[in-house]
């Protein structure tokens, strides 16, 4: 699953400048399931407030899991999802989605939703091959 680069914001990269903006936009047309979940829950989270909002279906099928394994497990579209929305990003299995807000108030909440007793928890057979 790669990024649908077009050859202007490309040719950003290779001058060495790219606006956050165009590589945003990039990855909302590129990864659109993976969007669509992440913008969600954060409507979610503003709507419900709380600690955090997350998914826990699984996604429809291999491209979308793809999309959402891409949009978290790159160090430099997170980091941009995360600052793009205003939350931050936290991810179990392969599907599990959570959006956090930035201030302080959920640091505990996230700190046990990464933690090691946290993923295990999380585990189920169903899931073994995801």
């Amino acid at each position: 699953m790669s990024l649908d680069v077009s050859p202007a914001l490309l040719e950003q990269a290779e001058r060495g400048e790219v606006d956050e903006a165009d590589f945003v936009d990039c990855v909302r047309t590129s990864l659109p399931y993976a969007w669509e979940m992440i913008s969600s829950l954060v409507a979610q989270l503003k709507v419900d407030g709380g600690e955090f909002a997350d998914n826990q279906t699984p996604p429809p099928d291999e491209q979308a899991r793809g999309q959402l394994l891409r949009a978290l497990a790159s160090d430099a579209i997170r980091g941009a999802l995360q600052r793009h929305f205003g939350v931050r990003l936290a991810f179990q299995n392969c599907h599990r989605v959570a959006v956090f807000p930035l201030d302080a108030s959920a640091d505990e909440r996230l700190a046990r939703f990464t933690s090691v007793r946290g993923q295990l928890l999380n585990q189920s057979p169903e899931l073994r091959d995801c």
